[in-house]
């Protein structure tokens, strides 16, 4: 009867819970400096992203059949317009087990003009040590690594984080 009586009670905290409560996560890398993201883009340019330095970078692991990937994608888009005058903020997308001609495809399809690496994919998912997709990490503008994220993002979100992180560094 306990057994039965502590299987409800984990029934009802997880069939209540706020499904938009953050999925932050830990790592070993967070608040360490970036590991590399070099490689080729679906575009057929090299990337790096140290070349970004000075602006956020939400660095962003997928794969085009991933349902999670497909529904936080519209949210990378939205994020990505809103700081592409500023330049403040930036995305890079590394794919994860797929092929740079589904990867082009998908975002033919759904939109997105930002760097997406498929050569160096699987270097950069090690060394950031990815488990699944949708993952992705926040790197601050000093190349430092401040947050990382299982599951979907949404704009709104990673613009709180960023609010949040320079609010907590303006702090004497």
């Amino acid at each position: 009867m306990p057994l039965a009586v502590a299987v409800a009670v984990l029934v009802v905290v997880l069939a209540t819970r706020d499904s938009a409560v953050e999925r932050n996560a830990s790592s070993p890398i967070l608040g360490g400096l970036a590991p590399p993201v070099v490689g080729v883009t679906t575009a057929g340019e090299s990337f790096d992203l140290d070349q970004w330095r000075g602006r956020w970078v939400i660095v962003n692991f997928f794969q085009s059949t991933c349902v999670p990937c497909i529904i936080e994608h519209p949210e990378l888009v939205a994020f990505s317009e809103r700081h592409a005058v500023a330049g403040d903020a930036r995305v890079v997308s590394v794919t994860f087990d797929d092929t740079a001609e589904n990867v082009r495809r998908f975002f033919e399809v759904n939109g997105g003009d930002w760097p997406v690496l498929v050569e160096g994919a699987s270097e950069a998912a090690v060394a950031y040590g990815v488990t699944g997709v949708p993952e992705s990490y926040l790197v601050a503008p000093s190349g430092v690594v401040v947050w990382k994220q299982l599951g979907g993002v949404t704009a709104d979100g990673i613009d709180d984080v960023i609010a949040q992180l320079t609010a907590a560094s303006a702090t004497p």
